[in-house]
């Protein structure tokens, strides 16, 4: 999953990235309102964590920006202000919730979970496809209930075709659900992803196949 973290503080931006990347997540950093608002204008992300007291600005301020353009990350609010009234005004702004710092790490990958299980989050909590499951709660792949060792890039791969299995994902938004705005991404880096991937998707008998569609991108169905 790709996550949009949007707060000014680099000593809590940079725990919260290594953090989340750690659970198998693709995080965007954004330190300002205005590099906040810029990076929603491609509704890539499937959540934002939100700080209020940005330097240009009160981070709320980007929630009626992004519903306005119908996009349907929900949105964590993280701050300093836990007073009731703060809250309400952020949750009445169009948040989904609403985490006052300092916070424990286990409780915001927990509010993550919560947010990402309703309607316009992720779902369902296990994809299956062939003899395969994979728990994106506990970023964990696996065949007749063992496990599928599997390196971040490769498991972020695997999870982005599963949710469009029987249709072509395209180079892009493979891309795009397996490295953030700031990675360097080698030429043929996707295509050795996915091939390790397809070995060891063969090698363990999962009963799916990963095509490549020349030009365009890959495909993951049912074995034949």
């Amino acid at each position: 999953m790709r996550i949009l973290l949007v707060e000014d503080e680099p000593e809590m931006a940079a725990a919260l990235c290594s953090t989340l990347s750690q659970h198998d997540m693709v995080v965007d950093h954004a330190a300002t309102l205005a590099e906040g608002a810029e990076a929603i204008e491609a509704p890539v992300h499937n959540a934002i964590l939100l700080d209020r007291q940005l330097p240009d600005g009160d981070g709320l301020s980007l929630i009626p920006r992004l519903r306005a353009r119908k996009h349907p990350a929900p949105v964590i609010v993280l701050t300093a202000r836990g007073d009731v009234a703060d809250r309400v005004t952020g949750l009445d702004l169009g948040a989904d919730d609403y985490l006052a710092k300092p916070f424990a790490i286990d409780e915001l990958l927990a509010r993550l979970r919560a947010v990402l299980r309703r309607p316009a989050g992720l779902a369902p909590d296990i994809l299956r496809a062939g003899r395969l499951e994979f728990d994106w709660r506990d970023r964990c792949a696996s065949i007749d209930g063992a496990t599928l060792d599997l390196p971040r890039r490769e498991l972020l791969v695997l999870e982005a075709l599963l949710r469009r299995r029987g249709r072509t994902v395209q180079r892009a938004a493979l891309e795009e659900a397996v490295y953030g705005f700031d990675d360097e991404i080698q030429s043929n880096a996707l295509d050795m992803h996915v091939s390790r991937l397809r070995r060891k998707l063969a090698d363990a008998g999962a009963g799916l196949e990963i095509h490549g569609i020349r030009g365009v991108g890959y495909l993951l169905k049912q074995a034949m």
